[in-house]
């Protein structure tokens, strides 16, 4: 049986006590917002979008929660902040249809997923390194220019790939005579080549731009340790967020009224 079930059967009111049963805290959808710290209306939208238990209503119609339904959204909002609020969603829902091991296992999606994004990052942090040591030279070794697809075919990535890379101002290739095709020479196709190594690395376009303003003015890296060193710092604040989520998770799961003190 759900955590949640017998909560909410007693939160009808007088029924749970003319069986016998303890009387449950009842909250109303203000109640249960202000101690979730949330607005009531993302109180309803929670609700629609399958985030809390089932819940009752009164003869009047107003909606009546109890602690499980606040330690569902306690579980929920630490769960987002971890695992993204898609995945939280998921979870929530294949608890409430008594699936639990399917919500365990999107857990460990989201563990695997942040573990992997560390193994990418770390690999790139070192490629990157390399890569770089042809800014503190100067100019790179000369080179045949290339085309839009050439340079997408050596680096891996879709031609729109670059495109989008030269709209946010990151390459600059220059413009055959004539034809007015995109032209990479060598410091665009070295620039280009570090841009795609960030890119799997997680790095927005916001992070690279500093990264690339360094390497083209002095050789420097100084803009490229701060990067990785932030990277690595989000990943661990996403573990720890994660952490949180799974141990409110397992408090609802539990029934544990400590997740609901807060």
């Amino acid at each position: 049986m759900p955590p949640w079930a017998v909560s909410v059967g007693a939160s009808c009111g007088r029924c749970g006590e003319e069986a016998g049963e303890l009387p449950v805290a009842r909250l109303r959808t203000v109640d249960l917002a202000r101690q979730a710290g949330v607005s009531t209306q993302q109180v309803r939208n929670h609700e629609a979008a399958g985030v809390l238990p089932p819940v009752r209503r009164t003869e009047a119609g107003y909606r009546v929660y109890d602690r499980g339904h606040l330690r569902a959204l306690l579980a929920f909002r630490a769960l987002a902040a971890g695992f993204g609020g898609e995945r939280a969603h998921a979870i929530m829902r294949a608890v409430h249809a008594g699936d639990v091991p399917l919500a365990l296992r999107l857990v460990d999606e989201g563990h695997a997923d942040l573990h992997d994004q560390r193994v990418a990052a770390d690999a790139v942090s070192g490629a990157v390194g390399e890569a770089a040591e042809p800014y503190a030279g100067g100019r790179p070794e000369p080179g045949p220019a290339l085309r839009v697809g050439e340079l997408a075919a050596r680096l891996g990535v879709r031609a729109s790939a670059l495109r989008v890379w030269e709209a946010a101002g990151l390459v600059s290739p220059s413009r055959e005579a004539g034809t007015r095709y995109r032209s990479y020479g060598p410091e665009e196709v070295r620039d280009a080549r570090i841009v795609r190594m960030l890119r799997q690395g997680g790095y927005s376009f916001d992070r690279i731009r500093p990264v690339l303003d360094e390497l083209r003015r002095t050789g420097g890296t100084g803009a490229l340790r701060a990067a990785i060193g932030e990277r690595r710092a989000s990943h661990d604040r996403r573990a720890r967020a994660m952490l949180e989520g799974a141990a409110l998770l397992y408090r609802f799961l539990s029934g544990d009224e400590a997740g609901a003190s807060a």
